[in-house]
């Protein structure tokens, strides 16, 4: 039997690759967590990532996360749910990081300075004088090291307890009393002046420890959440802490935090439903003859028109009209749509913006006025008509109503939106006013913020006005709407 000689750069080989096996473990399923968060991940992107951590020590956690996110994140939106899944995945781990109680000697800061573990008001009072000086001189190091002993002593984790991680953050902090804390630190500032600081150096100072503060809260979270994976394991907490991305929320369920997030994702769509909206149907790929062009160019021909020249059609700013649906059930949405017209105003030639419950009233003016988009939403709120009878739905009047005060406002270049749900608590449709206004606009679009297997059920008469929309499609969030946007020619 011949044998087998292997030589020691082969045996290195084999050793890296034993070490790198765990690692590649949890990457694999670190991106599987992405995938089932929602970012795309592909397989080029996960063979780059799987590149790029054999080059970079784990150790190095910084360098570590910021090499997976270059090569696996593609949209700013998305990177906190990243960060969110790779601190669950790569959370801190070894005999330092361990989650058995500390003894009476307590943390050490990279100083060597230490922070008593013992109970009693004493260790109390010396661990908040180290958390002032801290934030004070915006030690890093000591930061870290308060947090990991105030979750030791204030949070009382229980093992196998299903709470969050959101009640060991409120009790950690509730004991730390950071308010109290920050005035102490801005008397501080105020004292070490040489002068009375002026409002502008105020304001400047207390941003400074707002910051250290919000510091010591996301130390206080991760030492949380490290041991909460180690009590859990990464994919029960994962799976907790998941959370959708800004183009996966549903606008009707949406939380405050959320639709600031969607807020901030709608501009690039807006620019896009823009340029769509923008393109002029095809009659041909040139313009009429441009008769003093050719001329003008038949001259280098000897006077004969050999090069026709033509008027290329300049698309112009579409002109859009948007009729929302505000009543209450569909209060999210409507939030949304607000949002919407506030970010579409800029990319159109001309917007007019109505809304409606059984009454109509245009809101155009509100928009123009407003400098932030909160402003404008107060006043469509408090100062528009939309009250016929009694605030229920009722969108035959409402569509009646546009009719005969705004039918002028659709023309041939306008693009008319309607955002509802077309729930109408069993009163007459009205129909025949979308079939009158589709006459006059060039385009008619229903937004519908249900999911397509709740239409047409209960009061929802979506299928009669369907018949005179170029289309309906459910948006119920940003990732239909720009499946919407991409259906447009």
């Amino acid at each position: 039997m011949k044998k087998i000689t292997v030589s020691p750069a082969q045996k290195d080989a084999a050793q890296k690759d034993a070490a790198q096996s765990p690692l590649l473990g949890l990457l694999g399923g670190f991106i599987a967590e992405l995938r089932t968060a929602g970012l795309p991940v592909s397989l080029t992107e996960n063979l780059d990532a799987m590149e790029a951590v054999t080059h970079i020590p784990l150790e190095d956690r910084e360098a570590f996360k910021y090499a997976l996110g270059a090569t696996l994140v593609k949209n700013h939106a998305h990177w906190r749910a990243f960060s969110t899944v790779f601190e669950v995945y790569f959370s801190l781990r070894g005999a330092e990081y361990g989650t058995e109680e500390w003894g009476e000697a307590g943390a050490t800061t990279q100083d060597g300075q230490q922070i008593m573990a013992d109970g009693g008001t004493a260790a109390e009072e010396e661990m908040r004088n180290l958390l002032y000086e801290a934030l004070l001189h915006g030690d890093q190091a000591m930061l870290a090291a308060i947090a990991r002993q105030a979750v030791m002593r204030y949070a009382n984790m229980e093992p196998g307890r299903p709470v969050g991680g959101t009640y060991y953050l409120f009790r950690t902090l509730r004991k730390l009393e950071l308010d109290d804390l920050l005035e102490q630190l801005m008397e501080q500032a105020r004292e070490e002046a040489l002068s009375p600081l002026t409002p502008l150096e105020e304001r400047l100072e207390r941003d400074e420890f707002e910051i250290r503060l919000d510091e010591l809260k996301k130390e206080i979270e991760a030492e949380i959440r490290r041991r909460l994976v180690a009590d859990r394991g990464v994919e029960a907490m994962a799976k907790t802490l998941r959370k959708p991305l800004p183009e996966d929320v549903d606008f009707m369920h949406a939380t405050r935090e959320e639709m600031e997030a969607v807020r901030k994702a709608i501009v690039p769509l807006t620019r896009k439903l823009a340029a769509r909206l923008s393109r002029k149907r095809r009659h041909g790929r040139k313009g009429p003859l441009d008769f003093r062009n050719t001329i003008r160019h038949s001259l280098s021909y000897g006077g004969v028109p050999a090069e026709p020249k033509f008027r290329y059609p300049r698309p112009s700013k579409p002109e859009i009209v948007v009729i929302a649906d505000i009543s209450g059930s569909v209060a999210s949405f409507a939030r949304f749509t607000l949002h919407l017209v506030y970010a579409i105003a800029g990319h159109f030639t001309k917007v007019r913006s109505f809304v409606f419950i059984d009454g109509v009233d245009e809101v155009t003016e509100f928009f123009e006025q407003a400098d932030e988009i909160g402003e404008a939403i107060q006043r469509v709120n408090t100062e528009s008509d939309v009250i016929w009878v009694d605030g229920h739905s009722d969108y035959g009047h409402a569509f009646e109503a546009f009719w005969e005060k705004y039918a002028r406002a659709c023309g041939p270049k306008t693009t008319v939106l309607i955002l509802g749900d077309a729930r109408n608590n069993y009163h007459a449709s009205g129909a025949w006013t979308l079939k009158e206004i589709r006459k006059k606009a060039r385009k008619l679009y229903w937004l519908n913020p249900e999911p397509r297997s709740y239409w047409d059920t209960g009061d929802s008469i979506i299928s009669e006005y369907t018949t005179h929309c170029d289309s309906v499609h459910e948006v119920r969030n940003l990732r239909q709407l720009e499946r919407f946007v991409e259906s447009l020619v």
